[in-house]
């Protein structure tokens, strides 16, 4: 019986898009991130969907991690680092964002 893999561990760039569940918008946010124990650090924000989003930070995250995402005015998001590519990340939230809180998010980032 063969294993599940639930993370790849390459970039998520290789992904065609087709493989994609949920519309990727690309944002510019500065937000904050942090995993269990850990005080939270500042990452970039580079693109979001109902279902994930990508990120920059030069911190060392690793697949398979419990993060939450707090993005200005927001209550913290569950997510888990899903890919890492040197200093990029893609995360795959808990729940998926409701299509207004989606909305909302890519409205500010485009302030």
């Amino acid at each position: 019986m063969k294993k599940a893999i639930p993370f790849p561990t390459t970039s998520a760039d290789s992904e065609s898009e087709e493989s994609r569940h949920a519309l990727r918008r690309a944002v510019t946010m500065r937000a904050h991130l942090r995993d269990r124990g850990t005080t939270r650090f500042e990452i970039d924000v580079i693109d979001l969907s109902v279902t994930g989003f990508r990120a920059q930070t030069s911190f060392a995250l690793w697949p398979g991690t419990t993060v939450w995402l707090t993005l200005p005015g927001l209550a913290a998001l569950e997510a888990v680092v899903a890919w890492r590519d040197k200093t990029r990340y893609g995360c795959a939230f808990s729940k998926p964002l409701h299509p207004a809180v989606f909305d909302h998010i890519v409205a500010l980032s485009n302030r």
